[in-house]
C-alpha cells in the first residue's frame, strides 16, 4: 500500500485501537466460566454479560450517529476510549452479577462509538482506492486478538485469577489512548465539510438508498454469521468430538490463517470492487456451511476438525473486508462519525437477533450435542446469498454518484513532526 508516513501511523494506532476494543470484547467469554464461580453467578445467566455489551454499544451507536461527526474525531476517539478503559478495569472489580453487568454495560457504551470513529478516521485518511488493504490490516486485529490475545488471557488467569486479564487490557488501553492523544494529528476537517447535510434530519440520511442499502446488507449478513459464532465451541467439543483442551490450537491456527486472507481480501477489493470479492468469498463460505454443518462428518480426525474451523474463520474473514471498505465509501466525509455508528449499531442489534434466533432453533441433546445445527446454517446460508446482491446495488450508487464529485478524501492537518 503506498502511503506516506503519516498515514501509516495512523492506521498503525487505529488498528491497535481496534485490538484493545476487540480484546475487550472476547476475553469475557472464555473468562466466564472462571468469574461465574468465582461470583456466585449461574452459568445459565452468563450470555446476559454478553447481551449486556452488545445492548450498550447498539444504543450507544444510535446515540453517536447523531452526535460524533460534530466533535475533533481525535478527541472523541480519546474521550471513548478512555471510557472503554475505565469500564475494563471496573469489570476486574466486580463482586457479583450485577455489578459485572454494570461494567459491561459502560464497555460497550464506549466499544461501540470507540470502533466507528476508528473506521471513520480510516475514511478520513485513507484514499478510496487503497481502503480495501487498510480495512484488512485494521480488521487483522481481530486475527491478532484470536491467536495471541486470547491466549495470553487465559494464561495471565491462570497465574493471577480472572481479574488480572481484564486489567492487563485496561492497561493496554490506557497506553493506546496515551498514543491516540500524543500523536494522531486533529482531525476536524469534516466539521466544515457539510453544514447543509448535518441540518438533514436522522431518517432522511438513513433513508438514502446507498445507506439504506448498505446497512441492510450489514444486517442480514450479521444477523446469519452471528447465528453460528456463540455455538461454535460446543458444536466442535460435543458435535465433533474435539478434544476441549486443544482449543488454543483451533483459534491460532485459524487467526494466523484469518489475518493473511484479510491482507488478501483487502488487495483484490482495492483491484476488482467489493461486490466480485464478496461473491467469490460468499461462495467459499457457502461450501464451508454445507461441509462443517449442514452434512457434517460425524466423527472427523483432529486434523479434519481444525481444517473445517480454519476454513470457516478464513471464508468469514474474506467476506467482511470488502463490506467493511465499500461502506468508509457511502457516506461524506461529515457524516462518516454518523453511518459508522448506524452501522455499528445494526451490527451489534444483528448479532443479537441472531444468537436469539439460533437459541430457538437449537435443542441440547444428552451429552451436550447440538441439535438444528443444519437448520441455522440452512438460514445462514441463504441469507449469505443476499449479501452480494445488495452490495452490487451499493456499488452502483456509489459510482454514479462519484461520477459527479470529488471523493471527498480528507487529509491530515498536521504532519506528525509537529504533533
Amino acid at each position: 500500500m503506498t502511503t506516506g508516513p503519516s498515514e501509516r501511523r495512523i492506521i498503525f494506532l487505529i488498528a491497535a485501537v481496534q485490538f484493545v476494543n476487540v480484546m475487550d470484547f472476547m476475553i469475557v467469554l472464555p473468562l466466564g466460566p472462571d468469574f461465574a464461580q468465582a461470583l456466585g453467578i449461574p452459568t445459565s445467566r452468563l450470555g446476559l454479560v454478553g447481551a449486556s455489551y452488545t445492548g450498550a454499544a447498539s444504543i450507544a451507536g444510535i446515540l453517536g450517529a447523531m452526535i460524533l461527526d460534530r466533535f475533533d474525531r481525535r478527541k472523541a476517539l480519546a474521550v471513548v476510549l478512555g471510557g472503554l478503559v475505565m469500564a475494563t478495569a471496573a469489570a476486574g472489580l466486580t463482586t457479583d452479577l450485577w455489578t459485572m453487568l454494570t461494567a459491561r454495560l459502560l464497555a460497550g457504551a464506549c466499544g461501540g462509538p470507540a470502533a466507528s470513529i476508528a473506521l471513520a478516521i480510516i475514511a478520513d485518511v485513507v484514499a478510496p482506492e487503497h481502503r480495501g488493504r487498510a480495512m484488512g490490516l485494521v480488521m487483522g486485529s481481530f486475527s491478532v486478538a484470536s491467536v495471541f490475545g486470547v491466549p495470553a488471557g487465559l494464561e495471565l488467569a491462570h497465574l493471577g485469577g480472572w481479574r488480572l486479564p481484564f486489567f492487563a487490557v485496561a492497561v493496554l488501553g490506557a497506553l493506546v489512548a496515551t498514543g491516540v492523544v500524543a500523536l494522531l494529528p486533529p482531525l476536524r476537517q469534516h466539521l466544515g465539510a457539510g453544514k447543509r447535510e448535518r441540518k438533514e434530519g436522522m431518517l432522511a440520511f438513513l433513508w438514502q438508498r446507498p445507506v439504506a442499502l448498505t446497512l441492510l446488507a450489514a444486517s442480514i449478513l450479521f444477523v446469519g454469521h452471528f447465528a453460528l459464532i456463540p455455538n461454535l465451541p460446543a458444536y466442535w467439543q460435543f458435535n465433533l468430538g474435539y478434544p476441549r483442551v486443544h482449543f488454543g490450537a483451533l483459534y491460532a491456527v485459524g487467526g494466523i490463517l484469518s489475518f493473511v486472507t484479510m491482507r488478501l481480501s483487502g488487495n483484490l477489493t482495492d483491484r476488482f470492487g467489493s461486490t466480485g470479492v464478496t461473491a467469490g468469498g460468499t461462495l467459499l463460505y457457502a461450501i464451508g456451511l454445507l461441509v462443517t454443518f449442514i452434512y457434517p462428518n460425524d466423527h472427523p480426525s483432529a486434523f479434519v476438525s481444525l481444517a473445517l474451523f480454519s476454513g470457516f474463520m478464513v471464508t468469514s474473514s474474506f467476506r467482511m473486508i470488502p463490506v467493511q471498505a465499500l461502506a468508509t465509501r457511502v457516506p461524506a466525509p461529515d457524516q462518516r462519525a454518523r453511518f459508522m455508528s448506524a452501522f455499528s449499531a445494526v451490527q451489534h442489534m444483528s448479532a443479537a437477533v441472531g444468537a436469539v434466533m439460533a437459541a430457538r432453533l437449537l435443542r441440547e441433546l444428552p451429552g451436550g450435542r447440538l441439535d438444528g445445527m443444519d437448520r441455522v446454517s440452512w438460514f445462514t446460508l441463504g441469507s449469505a446469498l443476499l449479501v452480494p446482491v445488495l452490495l452490487g446495488l451499493v456499488e452502483l450508487e456509489v459510482g454514479r454518484r462519484r461520477g459527479g464529485q470529488a471523493a471527498g478524501r480528507v487529509e491530515v492537518q498536521e504532519p506528525f513532526g509537529s504533533a
